[in-house]
């Protein structure tokens, strides 16, 4: 048995062999930290989440046209885009008739993120998944919805009109 777990979890096996052989070194106490203290495949099966970065897949929340977008660079600096930030994209699905076709490069801003974001009153917002609205270069919305929730420190970052239209505000 300790095989197999070595096999598929090194770190679980290795705790698991201790408590074995070691049972006069408290061997039952290093067995309970393998309960309490998150393994390896705890690791594998979390997805860590990360800023937006190039090949991020996101999803279009407006009604411009397009479904998806891969991110091609983020706007803000090396490690990637956060809240409210822009990005530049190419479309990977779209609508039939939308205002914008699959293969465009279009502009963006970052309405909702995966990665936990720290507010003034000590609170996080954290969403479910990565989301845009397409906008012009000019920083002007294509669409004329945006749907789902968008936070308000978009408020911050002068994207005024986005909160206007937005169904919620967090």
């Amino acid at each position: 048995m300790a095989a197999f777990l070595r096999s598929k979890c090194s770190s679980v096996g290795r705790t698991l062999m201790g408590s074995v052989g070691n049972n006069l070194n408290g061997g039952i106490n290093s067995s309970a930290e393998t309960v309490t203290r998150p393994s390896h495949c705890d690791a594998i099966s979390q997805q860590i989440r990360t800023f937006i970065q190039m090949r991020t897949n996101l999803k279009v929340v407006d009604n411009s046209g397009a479904k998806r977008v891969m991110c091609i660079q983020s706007l803000r600096g090396k490690k990637g885009a956060r809240l409210g930030d822009m990005i530049i994209g190419s479309v990977k699905e779209a609508q039939p008739r939308g205002k914008v076709k699959k293969g465009d490069v279009v502009y963006g801003v970052v309405v909702r993120a995966a990665m936990k974001k720290g507010r003034s009153d000590g609170s996080e917002v954290q969403f479910d998944d990565n989301a845009i609205v397409i906008v012009n270069n000019k920083g002007e919305l294509i669409g004329t919805r945006v749907f789902g929730p968008v936070p308000h420190e978009l408020r911050k970052k002068k994207h005024l009109k986005i909160l206007a239209l937005a169904e919620h505000i967090v």
